[in-house]
């Protein structure tokens, strides 16, 4: 008994500190979004709980999907996140149920976690990819939107922007006000 506890406050110890990791110095350095930040280090938290309580019970399947109907219903009813927010979801959710039901022990889950960790930390420099900030702009030069004139478009914006613009995509036109809603990728200073 008191080995099994032992061993549930060293796995609950070695999650937290793994997701504490991963949302401070990995996403909340790159996004600065402390929401989401702190949703994610409490989600990690109730993933966990829940699975390693949860993990000793003979569940049927009817539980299961009902289970899943909740997070379902939940999820429709929330706001939409972005990829990158669903993607640091998904990895502290995967964190949490391997420290919560993984049969793997403590010193492979802390290779994992330092894998896991690792790796989000390595895809969020510039190392792998150059870092870029998406913007919407409303432009009124409805004449440079053109495919011909893509060249023209790109140097004013870089001029009037005084940044490096990657990608330009045209969202949409309103030609009762001559101006355009543009998607602009500008690289992000490291």
């Amino acid at each position: 008994m008191i080995a099994t506890d032992l061993d549930f406050i060293i796995r609950l110890l070695l999650n937290m500190l793994a997701v504490f990791i991963l949302v401070r110095f990995v996403y909340f350095r790159a996004h600065l979004n402390r929401a989401y930040a702190a949703a994610f280090i409490l989600f990690g938290l109730g993933v966990f709980l829940i699975t390693s309580q949860l993990s000793s019970v003979d569940i049927s399947m009817g539980f299961a999907f009902g289970l899943f109907a909740i997070f379902s219903m939940l999820r429709y009813r929330t706001e939409s996140i972005t990829i990158k927010e669903m993607t640091y979801l998904f990895l502290v959710i995967a964190m949490s149920l391997l420290s919560g039901v993984g049969v793997t022990d403590q010193v492979t889950l802390i290779v994992l976690f330092m894998l896991i960790c690792g790796l989000a930390y390595f895809t969020e420099t510039s190392l792998l990819l150059p870092r870029l900030e998406e913007r919407d702009i409303q432009y009124e030069k409805i004449e440079n939107i053109v495919p011909e004139r893509r060249d023209i478009l790109i140097a004013d914006l870089q001029e009037r922007l005084g940044e490096d613009v990657r990608t330009v995509e045209i969202e949409s036109v309103d030609f009762l006000r001559d101006t355009a809603r543009l998607k602009v990728q500008v690289r992000r200073a490291s």
